[in-house]
C-alpha cells in the first residue's frame, strides 16, 4: 500500500514465495504452449484458470480465454443451455481471480466482456458488487463496473443516486461514492429530469448533504472535492458569453496613414504599426467556441462587409476552436491630407452556428458599435527617421496622466451591448448561495485550521467577485483572497506553485478591475526619446509583482506595450490574444526554453522582445512543456518542415527551438543576454537567420 515501508521477509516466507514463483513459472510455460498451439481443451483451460488465480494481472491469459470462448460459441451443435454454461464458467473464473485481487483491471474487463454476451444473470452481478463494496466501499473498479451493470439493466439514475446517498451516509469518506454521485447528478441535470430542473433546488439539497460530511470530519478530503465540483456547477453558465472585444463598444478608433512608409496610429494615446494596412477585430468568449464566421458574425460598414472578413481562431495548438477569434479589416481608402469618419457595427447571436465544446449555442444578441476615424497624412521621405532602440529602464517611463477616464483606451472594456432574454432568477440564487457559503466557511475557519477549507473559501470569494463584476467592475474580496493564498503557501509548501498561480490570477483581477486601479500601472515612454517607435503609446508595467501566471487577458486586448519583467513566469499562455502587442519585456523571469514563447507566434505586430536573464538553455529539457527535446514534440507547429533546419549546419539544428519560434515573428529588436543559450555562436545564428532583426542585446546587428 502507499506510504507503507517494506519489511524483510521471514525465512519461511521466502521459501513460500520461491515455491509460488516456481509454480507460477511452470503454469506460465504450459499456458503459453497451449496458447501457441490454439489448444482450447478443458485441461488447457484449467491450467489457465489456475494461472489467473495466482496472477490475475496476466492480460495474455485473459485474452486467451476470450479466444477459447469464441471458439466454443462457434460450434454448431451448441444449445442455449450450453452457451450459458460456458459463460457461467467464465464468470466463476473471474470471481476467483477477484478474490485474489479485486482491483485487477483484466478481471473486471473480462467480466464486462462476458456479461455483454447477454446470457448471464444481472441480479447476481449486483449481489456480487455488494460483497466487494462491503469489503472496500471505495474500490473504483467495482464502482466503474456498477455503472456498466446499471446501464446494462437500464436501472434508473435516480435509483443509483439514492444508492450513493446510502453509501455516503454510511461512510462520509467514500470518495468513489461522491464521484459516482457527481456523474449521476450531472446526467440528471443535463437531461432536465423532473425533480432536477431547474437545478437550483437539486443543488441546494446537495449543499445540505455535503455540509454534513464536511462539518462532521473537516480533515477528510472526499466531501471537499465534491464541494468544489458543486461550486463549479453553481457557477456554470451553459451558454457561452462574449466577455470582451477590441475595438470596444462605443469607442472611437483613430487611424492615420503616413503615405511614405505606411505606418498607422490608433487613437491619440496608441500607436499601431501595420505592414499589411489592416487593423484587427478581436472577439473574446468566456469559453472555447467554434463556428465564428461571416455567416454568424455580421458586419455593417460603408467600407467593409461580413463577406470581406475571414475569422480565424487564435490557438497555440492549431485547433478550429478557441476562446479568441480575430479578423483583419483593411483600412478605408482616403485621399492624402483628408480626414473622414466611418461607422462600424458588429452583431452576434442573430444566427445559430457559434457553439461551445460542450454543445451549447451562443444565443445572446450582441452588438458592438464604434467609429473609425481616418486621417491621411503626407510626409516627405527625408523626414522619416529610423526606429531607435527601446530601453526598459525605469527612468525612461513616466506616470500616465489623464484628465478624465473617458480618455482611456480601455474604459469601455466589458460594456458590450447584449440583449438578455432570460430571467435573473438563476443569478439571484447564485449570489445568495455563494454569500451564505462564504459566511459558513468563515465561521468554520475561525474555529479550526484547515488547508482545503482555506482553498475553498478563496474560491468562494473569487466566485462572488465574478458575480459582482457582471453588474459592476468590483473586486471586494481580493485582499482576503490574496491573504488566504499567502497562508496556504506557508502551510502547504508542497503545493506552493499552484497557490502562487492562483495568487497571480487574483492579483491581476484586482489590478484590472477598474480604471483607477489600472492607472497605477500605466506609463508613457519618455517623449524626448523621439527615435522610439512607441510614440505616445501607453505602457502597462506589471513588473515586480511576483506573477507566476498570466490572467485577465480579456481586459488587456488594447495593450501594445507590456512590461512583465522581474516576475516568476514559466509560461506566457494567454498572451496570444493580445493582437495589438508591439513591445514585450519578459526579462528576469523563469522561462526555460524558446518553445515557452510559442503563444507569441500569432502576434504579427510584435517588434520588440526582451527575454534576457531567464533560464533558457539551463535545462536540457523544458519539463514544463515536453518530456524530450525534439522538434517532433513541438505540437504548435503542424507545418513543421525539418528540411529548414536539417539542411542547415549542425549549429542551426542545435538551436531548432529558437529558429522555429522566432521565424514566425517580425522582430526588429531582441534581447537574450543573461541566458545560458546566449553565447556568440547563438547570436551569430540569429544574425544569419533573421535579416530583419536590427538590434540584438542593445547592439546594431544589421
Amino acid at each position: 500500500m502507499h506510504g507503507r515501508p517494506r519489511k524483510a521477509l521471514k525465512p519461511e516466507d521466502e521459501v513460500a514465495s520461491a515455491a509460488k514463483a516456481q509454480k507460477l513459472q511452470a503454469l506460465q510455460s504450459l499456458f503459453l504452449s497451449n496458447h501457441h498451439n490454439r489448444n482450447y481443451s478443458k485441461e488447457a483451460l484449467d491450467v489457465n484458470a489456475k494461472l489467473l488465480e495466482i496472477n490475475p494481472e496476466s492480460y495474455t491469459a485473459w485474452n486467451y480465454r476470450k479466444l477459447a470462448v469464441q471458439h466454443k460459441l462457434t460450434q454448431s451443435d451448441l444449445d442455449p443451455d450450453s452457451v450459458k454454461s460456458v459463460l457461467d464458467e467464465e464468470l466463476r473464473v473471474v470471481e476467483g481471480a477477484l478474490r485474489q485481487n479485486f482491483k485487477s483491471y483484466g478481471a473486471w474487463h473480462h467480466r464486462k466482456w462476458v456479461l455483454s454476451k447477454g446470457h448471464s444473470s444481472i441480479d447476481h452481478e449486483l449481489r456480487l458488487l455488494d460483497r466487494f463494496q462491503k469489503a472496500d466501499a471505495r474500490n473504483f473498479h467495482a464502482w466503474n463496473y456498477r455503472r456498466f451493470v446499471a446501464a446494462f439493466m437500464k436501472r434508473s439514475e435516480e435509483d443509483e443516486l439514492n444508492y450513493t446517498t446510502d453509501m455516503i451516509e454510511h461512510n462520509f469518506s467514500n470518495y468513489s461514492a461522491w464521484h459516482n454521485r457527481s456523474l449521476l447528478l450531472s446526467s440528471l441535470l443535463e437531461k432536465k429530469v423532473q425533480g432536477f430542473f431547474p437545478k437550483e433546488k437539486a443543488l441546494s439539497d446537495e449543499y445540505e448533504l455535503v455540509h454534513q460530511a464536511i462539518f462532521t470530519d473537516p480533515d477528510d478530503q472526499s466531501a471537499w472535492f465534491y464541494y468544489l465540483w458543486l461550486l463549479d456547477q453553481t457557477m456554470k453558465i451553459e451558454s457561452p458569453l462574449l466577455i470582451s472585444s477590441w475595438p470596444t463598444h462605443g469607442s472611437d478608433v483613430s487611424l492615420s496613414k503616413e503615405w511614405c512608409h505606411a505606418s498607422f496610429s490608433v487613437s491619440s494615446s496608441q500607436n499601431l504599426h501595420s505592414d499589411s494596412e489592416t487593423f484587427p477585430l478581436i472577439l473574446y468568449f468566456s469559453e472555447v467556441v467554434e463556428g465564428v464566421s461571416s455567416t454568424t458574425v455580421t458586419v455593417e460598414s460603408s467600407f467593409c462587409t461580413s463577406n470581406d472578413l475571414v475569422w480565424k481562431p487564435i490557438s497555440t495548438n492549431n485547433s478550429n476552436a478557441s476562446k479568441v477569434w480575430i479578423a483583419h479589416v483593411k483600412f478605408p481608402s482616403t485621399e492624402p491630407q483628408h480626414s473622414e469618419t466611418f461607422h462600424m457595427e458588429i452583431s452576434l447571436g442573430n444566427s445559430q452556428g457559434i457553439m461551445s465544446s460542450g454543445g451549447f449555442r451562443y444565443n445572446h444578441h450582441t452588438k458592438i458599435a464604434f467609429k473609425v476615424c481616418v486621417q491621411s497624412l503626407s510626409k516627405e521621405k527625408n523626414e522619416v527617421q529610423d526606429e531607435g532602440l527601446i530601453s526598459w529602464k525605469d527612468e525612461n517611463f513616466h506616470n500616465f496622466e489623464t484628465q478624465s477616464p473617458e480618455l482611456s483606451p480601455f474604459v469601455n472594456l466589458g460594456k458590450l451591448n447584449i440583449n438578455e432574454d432570460h430571467e435573473p432568477t438563476a443569478s439571484d440564487w447564485r449570489a445568495e448561495t455563494i454569500t451564505n457559503e462564504i459566511a459558513l466557511f468563515r465561521e468554520l475557519l475561525s474555529e479550526i485550521t484547515c488547508k482545503i477549507g482555506k482553498l475553498t473559501l478563496a474560491r468562494l470569494l473569487k466566485a462572488h467577485d465574478a458575480l459582482l463584476s457582471q453588474s459592476a467592475n468590483k473586486r471586494v474580496h481580493s485582499e482576503e483572497s490574496l491573504a488566504l493564498y499567502t497562508d496556504l503557501i506557508e502551510l502547504d509548501p508542497f503545493h506552493s506553485l499552484y497557490y502562487k498561480d492562483e495568487y497571480s490570477l487574483v492579483l491581476l483581477e484586482q489590478v484590472t478591475s477598474s480604471w483607477e486601479s489600472l492607472l497605477r500601472y500605466c506609463y508613457h515612454y519618455r517623449r524626448d526619446l523621439t527615435l522610439s517607435p512607441l510614440g505616445n503609446s501607453v505602457c502597462l508595467r506589471l513588473n515586480n509583482l511576483s506573477l507566476s501566471r498570466i490572467g485577465s487577458i480579456e481586459k488587456l486586448l488594447w495593450v501594445q506595450v507590456l512590461d512583465l519583467s522581474h516576475n516568476q513566469l514559466q509560461s506566457i499562455e494567454g498572451l496570444e490574444a493580445m493582437q495589438l502587442l508591439s513591445c514585450l519585456n519578459l526579462s528576469y523571469n523563469k522561462l526555460r526554453s524558446f518553445t515557452a514563447l510559442a503563444p507569441l507566434r500569432p502576434i504579427k505586430s510584435l517588434k520588440v522582445l526582451d527575454v534576457s536573464y531567464n533560464e533558457i538553455g539551463s535545462h536540457s529539457i523544458d519539463t514544463t512543456r515536453y518530456i524530450c527535446p525534439s522538434p517532433l514534440s513541438h505540437t504548435e507547429e503542424n507545418s513543421w518542415n525539418s528540411n529548414e533546419i536539417v539542411a542547415g549546419n549542425d549549429n542551426v539544428m542545435k538551436y531548432w527551438d529558437a529558429v522555429l519560434i522566432l521565424k514566425g515573428l517580425n522582430l526588429k529588436q531582441l534581447d537574450v543576454k543573461g541566458n545560458a543559450i546566449a553565447d556568440e555562436q547563438f547570436k551569430s545564428i540569429l544574425g544569419k537567420s533573421f535579416p530583419a532583426l536590427k538590434w540584438l542585446d542593445g547592439e546594431v546587428l544589421h
